[in-house]
């Protein structure tokens, strides 16, 4: 019998774990909800320009908060402007901060925890000491102080909002790396003289993406609710355009008036949220590597 190689060591729980891990996630029935969910609102938000809808900016005086009928599925707001409309685009606004917030923070977080984790010493201590100040701080508090500084757009919410979820990765990069770095397939290829970066991307990255893609996954459902937290406040995206949260900020002076202006986009955020969360904890159950 000949002896693996580190590749073939590191890659070994690889090359079945993907097929078991996706036999899990289709069996978990909230999982597949969560996709539905998503894949929802996703086609909403990239097929808004080609839907029959009305202008989600076009107002008007003849339709001032007029209840849900067959002309308005959803009703109108304070401006006479179609709800159903305002909350297909602000789909868009949601879920691109979702996403992009935390790809800023994975970008920005997975780098510096593998620095922290693979090579410690005055690296780790520095980096270390940095995160906890930043996880002291509450994460939409943090949020809201870097967009008041950045100011109020949709680019800087996304930029406050990554930023303020970065240190989740950091610490949670470092963590898995300071347990995948001690397995013999990585101290393999230290022993055949393979270079940091190489040992790093070929042996430690792989084997540390499973938790890291679930805490991504659970970390966009908190993006979106501090994107609609960061417009609500006026921080996030600006009036004309839609926005779930800006459209709460509206609707919070008409809640007598004018209910259905906030029950539909509270709805949205619920429902994309719960997907999120669906989603990730299928994940988590189906990436585990004790059950794959």
């Amino acid at each position: 019998m000949t002896a693996l190689s580190p590749t073939d060591a590191a890659d070994l729980p690889a090359r079945r774990a993907p097929s078991r891990a996706w036999r899990k996630l289709k069996a978990n029935k909230g999982a597949l909800a969560g996709c539905c969910i998503i894949l929802f609102f996703t086609l909403l938000a990239v097929l808004a320009p080609l839907l029959p809808i009305a202008d989600p900016n076009a107002t008007s005086w003849t339709a001032i908060r007029k209840a849900p009928s067959a002309i308005y599925w959803l009703g109108t707001d304070d401006l006479g402007r179609d709800v159903l409309s305002r909350m297909i685009w602000g789909a868009q606004a949601s879920l691109m901060a979702g996403v992009i917030s935390v790809a800023i923070a994975l970008a920005v977080g997975v780098p510096f925890g593998v620095l922290a984790g693979y090579f410690g010493g005055w690296i780790d201590m520095i980096i270390s000491r940095v995160t906890d100040a930043f996880l002291a701080m509450p994460f939409l508090i943090t949020a809201i102080a870097l967009a008041a500084f950045l100011g109020p757009s949709l680019t800087n919410a996304m930029i406050a909002i990554g930023l303020s979820a970065m240190p989740i990765f950091i610490r949670l990069t470092r963590g898995q790396v300071l347990s995948v770095k001690t397995e013999d397939y990585v101290e393999g290829a230290r022993a055949i003289g393979l270079r940091h970066f190489s040992i790093i991307t070929r042996y430690i990255l792989p084997n540390i993406l499973a938790p890291i893609l679930v805490q991504a996954t659970l970390t966009v459902a908190a993006a979106i609710i501090a994107e609609a937290s960061l417009s609500f406040l006026g921080l996030g995206q600006q009036p004309p355009a839609a926005s779930w949260g800006s459209m709460l900020n509206v609707a919070k002076n008409f809640l007598s008036q004018a209910p259905w202006m906030a029950v539909w986009p509270g709805v949205a955020i619920y429902l994309v949220v719960i997907g999120f969360n669906l989603l990730g904890d299928g994940l988590r159950d189906a990436l585990d590597p004790r059950e794959i």
